[in-house]
């Protein structure tokens, strides 16, 4: 799978997030403090992270910065993305199973390294929902994005 991961800081967690999904032979591009001489600014590479989901060049992304609200923040004004701020396994199952998420956002700060790896294992684990009541949910966010095309 093609994953792209943004990060405004160099944290360890940030860097173990890389190696973690590498290591579970995912394809992974950087942005921001991640990439060398690219620009940190958690706006701006939460946004490139996130284009990539929306223009079909990544399957998925994970945004970081240091409490995860303003990655997750960016990353949700992309149309056709939707971005779900994970603290535990539980919250990032039914993130792609209830919401179809295909942005994980997680916070620096307190994101131990077991942690991060049971917010993985989920992630990974769980697809979307074929519930009617779910499925109903997803396309009314996605013609919510569409509202906001046409409003441009």
């Amino acid at each position: 799978m093609r994953i792209s991961v943004s990060s405004d800081m160099d944290e360890p967690v940030a860097r173990l997030l890389v190696e973690e999904l590498r290591a579970r032979g995912h394809e992974v591009r950087a942005y921001g403090a991640l990439n060398p001489g690219a620009g940190p600014r958690w706006a701006a590479c939460s946004e490139r992270a996130a284009r990539e989901v929306a223009e079909g060049r990544a399957d998925q992304a994970v945004v970081c910065c240091w409490t995860g609200t303003g990655a997750s923040i960016a990353a949700n004004k992309v149309p056709g993305v939707r971005a779900a701020l994970c603290t535990d396994a539980y919250t990032a199952d039914g993130a792609r199973r209830w919401n179809d998420a295909n942005v994980l956002a997680i916070g620096l700060r307190l994101t131990s390294a077991p942690v991060l790896r049971e917010i993985l294992d989920a992630w990974f684990a769980g697809g979307p929902s074929t519930d009617a009541e779910d499925r109903d949910n997803v396309a009314h966010v996605e013609r919510l994005d569409e509202d906001r095309r046409a409003a441009r």
